[in-house]
């Protein structure tokens, strides 16, 4: 073939920065990480072997095949254009059928063949009529192909195409490329690997019969959304579980259908109840349970049960010997429970047991447990509204730390309830105390006797003042009035508002973004910072955290907590850095106890820090005290962490 040279591209003209054998070794590296990374798909990985292909021998078009033996034919799977970036569109990958052809048999004796050899071989060149007719009219002048072998059967083959000149491909070139197709056969065989994988997951978490998931599916699924704060404010899980008596208590005559058949013919009828926020699973022998995300209204879960006994009372079964009946137990958690989701399962299953034993067709409602947390909730509230009322409140801060500037400069502020000798954190009441009406009040507070308190705290060596910061809670950011509370209570202390920062969480932030945007923008316009606390933990969306005017990321503790060793926390907060300097947003970390994690955030250029490391909660005359100080990193000499 003779070579016509149109245009050329850069890379053909300008010098290498590296020579061949740097950029095949970094090509082979970044491939083997890519490949064997568990998020890489089969599609994936061979889009990446065709681009990095091409790169790296500086040639314009590389595609991967697949080989079909049945047929006798290749299937193209992915075709990269380097003098474009592009790859081809699906609908234009080509099928070749090789039959009466020699270039399968020429490939499994080979670890490449290039073009120079069909045409060096006339007699092997004439029965290459379909790889001939290919390279004629994609205006191939050079190929060097390698075949992709698994298990001793060829796969595949990945084609380097030269399209702009006549290529003589060197010994270290051909052994790329066999490496190439190494590659491709990894690719072939994960993929294998994870398919089979996928089934026998498959398999672990469905029920043959019913081909429904069975109790692990459910059991994971209940913990997820148990644990993945993915409830919003006032939804409940419910699971509505049917227990059922295949037949009725009647005995078995012939022809009857067997108990295996009847059940696979309830979970049919069953199946029709899912659909959006409903979901079924097998969890025993004659048991299903449905999850229902719901409002905390009863009559939901329990107008599905009531339509379940009712379809299930209407079955027909052509005067067959079989009767069965079938009993419903509701089991509830809400976001502020303390449940499980084995517990929750079982809950339903007695439940539904305990209505067996007196109804062929009922339902009950497991609500000890929820009554009693009831109960106690309510004893909790009274005694916070007589605390509140008695003065038993109090606020401790907890200082904030700049690793660069090695001093103080902002504290947060964290209440507390002083109970006789005992001084309770909020963690121990806010569950209580968030719902109630009670918590517009106390938030009202905290944030004028925050404001009070910092604008007396003394000014650093320097002459400058320390912000405080104070959370806000979803119910006092969901009622009206917040924006009006901040200003009385600047005006009040006479805090300059530079000096405040709110700290509010992503999921308050997201459940009406318009609204939010609205009194972020106000509290913008007051001089008044914000910022998101417990980073990472929510569910914000980029789109709109680009959109608010937000000026600090709080990092979680959670994710502190892994430094240094842990590779997935240390890479979700570089995540969280370069996001924030993207955003030109401040960032925090919580939670720092050890020198290392220190360190570790330091290095990834985190040096705004919280925790015990530098300091526990004190009340405001300590933290004056410590404020007007150097301060001091209380490191251990084993550098152990801290016991909160």
């Amino acid at each position: 073939m003779t070579p016509v040279l149109k245009s050329v591209p850069p890379y053909l003209l300008q010098p290498a920065e590296a020579t061949a054998s740097e950029r095949f070794t970094r090509a082979l590296v970044a491939l083997t990480r890519a490949v064997w990374h568990p998020d890489c798909t089969f599609e994936t990985a061979i889009d990446s072997i065709c681009q990095t292909a091409a790169e790296a021998l500086q040639i314009e078009r590389v595609s991967v095949w697949k080989y079909e033996a049945a047929e006798c034919r290749l299937g193209c799977l992915s075709a990269y254009d380097a003098q474009t970036g592009q790859f081809a569109s699906p609908e234009s990958l080509e099928t070749l059928s090789l039959e009466g052809d020699d270039y399968i048999a020429a490939l499994e004796d080979v670890r490449t063949f290039e073009s120079a050899e069909m045409e060096a071989a006339s007699d092997l060149a004439s029965s290459h009529l379909a790889l001939r007719d290919y390279l004629q009219r994609h205006r191939i002048h050079a190929v060097l192909d390698a075949p992709a072998f698994v298990g001793g059967d060829l796969q595949g083959v990945i084609c380097h195409e030269s399209i702009l000149r006549v290529r003589q491909w060197s010994r270290e070139e051909t052994t790329f490329a066999a490496s190439m197709g190494d590659y491709v056969a990894m690719a072939f065989e994960i993929a294998r690997r994870r398919r089979a994988e996928a089934e026998v997951e498959h398999l672990r978490l469905h029920d043959a019969a019913t081909g429904l998931p069975n109790r692990h599916y459910m059991t994971e699924l209940i913990r997820q959304r148990l644990l993945g704060n993915t409830l919003r404010k006032g939804e409940v899980l419910a699971v509505v579980h049917v227990q059922v008596d295949p037949t009725g208590g009647e005995a078995w005559m012939a022809g009857a259908p067997t108990a295996d058949e009847i059940l696979v013919r309830i979970a049919g009828l069953l199946r029709s109840f899912t659909g959006d926020g409903i979901e079924l699973a097998r969890i025993d022998s004659n048991g299903f349970s449905f999850l229902v995300t719901t409002r905390p209204e009863k009559s939901t879960v329990v107008g599905l049960a009531e339509s379940i006994l009712a379809a299930l009372q209407s079955l027909d079964w052509n005067n067959l010997a079989v009767d069965p009946g079938a009993t419903i137990g509701i089991a509830l958690a809400d976001q502020k429970g303390s449940h499980d989701a084995a517990g929750l399962l079982q809950q339903g299953r007695e439940t539904a047991a305990r209505v067996c034993t007196s109804e062929r067709f009922g339902y009950a409602i497991y609500d000890s447990r929820h009554h009693a947390s009831l109960v106690e909730g309510m004893h909790i509230e009274r005694a916070l509204r007589d605390g509140f009322a008695k003065g038993e409140f109090e606020l401790h801060y907890q200082p904030e730390y700049d690793t660069m500037a090695g001093q103080w400069v902002a504290a947060e502020a964290l209440l507390r309830w002083r109970v006789g000798d005992r001084l309770v954190v909020a963690g121990e009441f806010m569950g209580v105390l968030e719902p109630s009406r009670l918590m517009l009040a106390v938030g009202s507070w905290v944030l004028r006797q925050a404001c009070l308190d910092a604008a007396g705290w003394p000014l650093d060596g320097e002459g400058r003042a320390f912000m405080v910061r104070v959370n806000v809670s979803a119910r006092q950011f969901d009622e009206p009035g917040l924006t009006d509370d901040v200003q009385e209570a600047l005006l009040a202390s006479g805090l300059e508002p530079a000096r405040l920062c709110l700290e509010l969480t992503e999921t308050t932030l997201m459940r009406d973004i318009e609204r939010a945007m609205d009194i972020l923008t106000e509290l913008h316009d007051m001089g008044v910072q914000v910022a998101i606390d417990d980073f990472g933990t929510g569910y914000a969306s980029l789109v709109y955290l680009k959109r608010f005017p937000i000026d600090v990321l709080k990092i979680d503790g959670s994710f502190v907590q892994g430094l240094p060793d842990n590779t997935a926390d240390l890479a979700i907060i570089q995540a969280v850095v370069s996001l924030a300097a993207a955003f030109r947003i401040g960032v925090i970390a919580e939670g720092v106890e050890l020198g290392m994690q220190q360190q570790a955030l330091m290095g990834i250029g985190v040096h705004r820090m919280q925790g015990w490391l530098y300091g526990k909660a004190v009340n405001n005359d300590e933290i004056c005290r410590m404020l007007g100080s150097p301060a001091p990193v209380r490191a251990g000499p084993t550098d152990v962490g801290v016991a909160a």
